[in-house]
């Protein structure tokens, strides 16, 4: 099908401003969360939204934390925003992450992990490992329920969302409920066909895929960086993995939700045509599935917490 229509006119919309990859990276920055705030979901009014910090490998980790109304203990999602690993950070994902906390009735940790060039690979996934340990350790002192935390991430984040559920299972836990993983990058080791064919004219391009490479600085051998290069993805957390029609990274998504059917792991993969990346966490606001798509994530965690 073609691209939906309210996403065309959004994309129409911002087809003569720069890209991403040709500003400075703070500029990058404010331009991201400008978008993100501006085409985002709108945020709900929760209980209670904090900010603190939890210890890591090169110093404290940035969170916030969004608390439901009534009474725990809570289920809790740990979320990582998406950004190429160069941009992005809670703020970028406010909306929807607010939405979910509300929806579910659960706590949402948003991790605000180091990205590049200042911190380059795999600074993200040390940061995304050691809040997802210390909330296993700590989430009864967040109000929340040990027995239920899921992890979520979309984009860059849905990297990072895989890479923890790996180590999780090979290191100890914490026992996840779930993953969901939001037009996940899982290879960086290969083209796909869905980068030529979506990599120009989609929101998100082979240009900016470039640059944000270019700052992360990962072995695309690695499997941190590759998770579809790990030979053994049995028992791992059952997942949704979320793509979209017109993505560059859509094939990525869709084989690794493949991978994990074949290993045995119970998945639910949904493509949602006529949409373009960020569809869900950035721009959910102005194209014609972003708000379904947020919705149908809240539904299925909602049913993995009440399992």
């Amino acid at each position: 099908m073609p691209v939906d229509p309210k996403t065309q006119a959004f994309l129409d919309a911002i087809a003569h401003g720069r890209g991403l990859h040709e500003m400075t990276v703070d500029d990058a920055r404010i331009a991201f969360d400008k978008l993100s705030t501006r085409s985002g979901l709108p945020p709900v009014d929760v209980a209670d939204i904090g900010e603190r910090t939890v210890p890591g490998p090169a110093g404290d980790i940035g969170i916030r934390v969004y608390t439901p109304a009534g009474d725990g203990p809570f289920p809790v999602l740990i979320y990582f925003p998406g950004g190429g690993f160069v941009v992005g950070d809670p703020s970028t994902v406010h909306g929807p992450v607010s939405v979910w906390c509300k929806q579910i009735g659960a706590i949402v940790v948003s991790v605000d992990y180091r990205k590049g060039p200042e911190d380059p690979f795999p600074a993200a996934v040390d940061d995304a490992i050691a809040v997802t340990r210390w909330v296993g350790e700590h989430a009864a002192d967040l109000g929340g329920d040990p027995t239920r935390v899921a992890v979520a991430g979309d984009s860059a984040g849905g990297n990072l969302a895989t890479v923890v559920a790996i180590d999780a299972r090979d290191n100890g836990g914490p026992s996840l409920a779930a993953q969901v993983l939001i037009y996940p990058a899982t290879d960086i080791s290969k083209p796909y066909p869905s980068l030529r064919e979506n990599g120009r004219g989609y929101f998100i391009t082979v240009d900016v895929l470039r640059w944000f490479g270019e700052g992360y600085k990962a072995d695309p051998l690695d499997w941190r960086a590759s998770p579809m290069l790990v030979d053994d993805l049995s028992g791992l957390p059952p997942a949704f993995v979320v793509t979209a029609e017109f993505d560059p990274l859509r094939d990525q998504g869709e084989v690794y939700a493949q991978r994990l059917a074949e290993a045995g792991v119970d998945v639910q993969a949904r493509r949602y045509d006529g949409q373009v990346h960020g569809f869900v966490a950035n721009i959910a606001a102005v194209t014609g599935l972003g708000k379904t798509a947020v919705n149908d994530i809240g539904e299925y965690l909602d049913g993995v917490f009440d399992r």
